[in-house]
């Protein structure tokens, strides 16, 4: 075999061996559309996770109003966290004790203060997101493998991009005269299928294999104990001092969850509280966190319970350019940050994307079995040709004879 042929034999396989490299990636991607839209797959099928309001006049209650409605209907339920999900089609998540101890999150209709479901441990939204992003494998110590191997994909699909640029000469065309040829082949659709998906997947795919690397990162400083927030330990536990006793021993009154949020209100301009949990005991603070104008990060305050005071807060402002930065990546990469709107151009991406890498694979497996083929069918000619030359003639030597 002469080295050319050896040199295109380790390509083939070098080929197939990428193979399932690349099914790998279209898997991820694919659950990653899913994960996009998970919760309003869940919000589909489960009647109990909607907001649905009893007449068109109905307003919602306040955050107090919730709280009060369920104690009065449920008088043995113990009320934590109360959480309004990015979408206002949502019920409220709270999260409830029951009194053996068990909690869990109960979805709660954001007009009624009725109780319409409990959450299950492990949801379709749930498995969605740790497919994708972690492939099951369990977090054991540290950063699960899973997350290190989905994450890694950031990498390949970066250089992908980048050399897809390169190799497409004037790529910038493409917007003005986009070509998809229908009757000319499998061939030929797919391969303009793919360059006219990545033309205008650009800024999509550049946005989730950063955000990706950006998440490998993150493993590797998390499990190396390597931090990046400059946010200085919450002020949550109040001095013992500080907590107001009374005469009878009965419990000191607080502040209602809706003065809280008014609170919050006017020291972050522009706040829409969509958290907020009440003191977990008598030692501990409110804390209320929502976005404002920047919508990829929350902002946080912590509020005494009995007076009313701010103790902290986290804003925009308290944060540096590397945390800012690192911050906004986990919503742009979900497109969990501005609404139905913003998830359902993601979710479209996400599947020109999936159908992007489809295209590649199919036109990249064709090629390889072709010249697979080939290789094959060329050394078996080869041997053939090597068995039916004929053999050369051994010139015969006559016997010396003795003198």
């Amino acid at each position: 075999m002469s080295k050319k042929s050896r040199s295109k034999i380790w390509f083939l396989v070098h080929s197939w061996v990428a193979l399932p490299i690349w099914f790998f990636v279209l898997i991820v991607c694919v659950t990653g559309t899913l994960a996009v839209v998970s919760k309003e797959i869940v919000w589909l099928a489960y009647p109990e996770v909607r907001a649905t309001a009893p007449s068109d006049d109905a307003q919602r209650l306040s955050f107090e109003q919730i709280r009060n409605t369920i104690k009065q209907n449920e008088p043995n339920l113990n009320v934590g966290f109360i959480s309004q999900p990015d979408g206002d089609y949502f019920a409220l998540n709270v999260r409830v004790t029951f009194p053996e101890g068990r909690t869990t999150n109960a979805y709660v209709n954001p007009y009624t203060g009725a109780i319409q479901g409990f959450a299950a441990s492990f949801d379709f939204r749930q498995f969605t997101r740790a497919l994708h992003g972690w492939w099951l494998v369990p977090f054991t110590n540290g950063y699960s493998w899973g997350w290190y191997l989905v994450s890694l994909l950031g990498i390949p699909m970066l250089v992908s991009l980048i050399t897809g640029l390169v190799v497409y000469k004037k790529f910038w065309k493409g917007f003005f005269k986009p070509t998809l040829r229908f009757n000319h082949g499998a061939r030929i659709f797919w391969g303009d299928f793919h360059r006219l998906s990545g033309i205008w997947s650009i800024w999509f795919i550049l946005v989730i294999s950063v955000t990706g690397i950006w998440f490998l990162i993150q493993a590797i400083l998390g499990d190396n104990n390597i931090s990046l927030s400059s946010r200085a330990p919450a002020a949550s536990i109040l001095p013992h001092a500080s907590v107001p006793l009374t005469a009878d021993g009965k419990p000191v009154p607080m502040i209602s969850l809706d003065k809280a949020m008014e609170i919050a209100q006017q020291h972050i301009p522009g706040l829409e509280a969509s958290f907020i949990s009440p003191p977990l005991n008598a030692y501990s603070n409110m804390s209320i966190a929502g976005r404002s104008w920047y919508p990829l990060m929350f902002q946080t305050a912590e509020i005494n319970p009995y007076t009313g005071e701010v103790a902290s807060t986290h804003l925009l402002s308290d944060r540096n350019k590397i945390e800012f930065v690192t911050e906004s990546m986990r919503p742009l990469h979900t497109g969990d940050f501005g609404g139905i709107w913003i998830k359902l151009i993601w979710a479209f991406f996400g599947l020109v994307l999936s159908m992007m890498v489809l295209s590649g694979l199919l036109i990249w497996s064709k090629r390889t079995a072709l010249a697979t083929l080939n290789a094959l069918k060329r050394e078996a000619k080869t041997a053939n040709q090597a068995k039916a030359r004929p053999e050369p003639a051994v010139p015969h030597v006559p016997a010396e004879t003795s003198l």
